[in-house]
């Protein structure tokens, strides 16, 4: 087990990266599959709304704060406090950082903004979404997948 501090921040980063998993899971699983079902007007409003609404407190401290245990969490181990663990906390923290994070303000964010600019109602905005749909999708697989892989290696270190 992990002394001090460092234990309960292992465990909170944890499970903040299988929350952030989760979310992006949710979104690869099924909300994005539905969106493509709506008529196109209907599935870049309904994308464009999501998108003003996410960003708010709730999801953007689940997102931080596995971001904040990570960094914490590879001083400590680069400073020799790991007792083993730092290849796990490394990975983890790069998986998130980079695989999520990283993916999303480099990618997913970018995306996101092209869509918020469109009118659904024109052949252009027909267009972004085609297009939009396939590569969020994406990158949207990696970011859950980055998050969930990094929640077990963080796990892994609590052992």
């Amino acid at each position: 087990m992990l002394n001090g501090w460092r234990e309960p921040v292992t465990l909170v980063t944890a499970v903040g990266c299988g929350l952030v998993g989760g979310v992006f899971f949710a979104f690869s699983a099924f909300v994005m599959p539905a969106l493509r079902g709506l008529p196109v007007p209907d599935g870049i409003s309904a994308m464009q709304a999501i998108n003003i609404h996410a960003p708010r407190a709730a999801l953007g401290t689940a997102l931080v704060l596995p971001a904040l245990g990570a960094a914490a969490l590879v001083g400590a181990a680069l400073l020799g406090h790991g007792k083993g663990r730092t290849a796990l906390v490394v990975g983890g923290a790069i998986l998130y950082l980079v695989g999520s994070l990283g993916v999303a303000g480099g990618l997913n964010v970018p995306l996101n903004d092209t869509l918020a600019a469109v009118d659904p109602t024109t052949a252009a905005g027909s267009a972004v979404w085609r297009e939009y749909l396939t590569d969020w999708t994406r990158w949207n697989h990696v970011r859950a997948t980055s998050s969930l892989l990094a929640s077990a290696m963080f796990a892994l270190a609590l052992r």
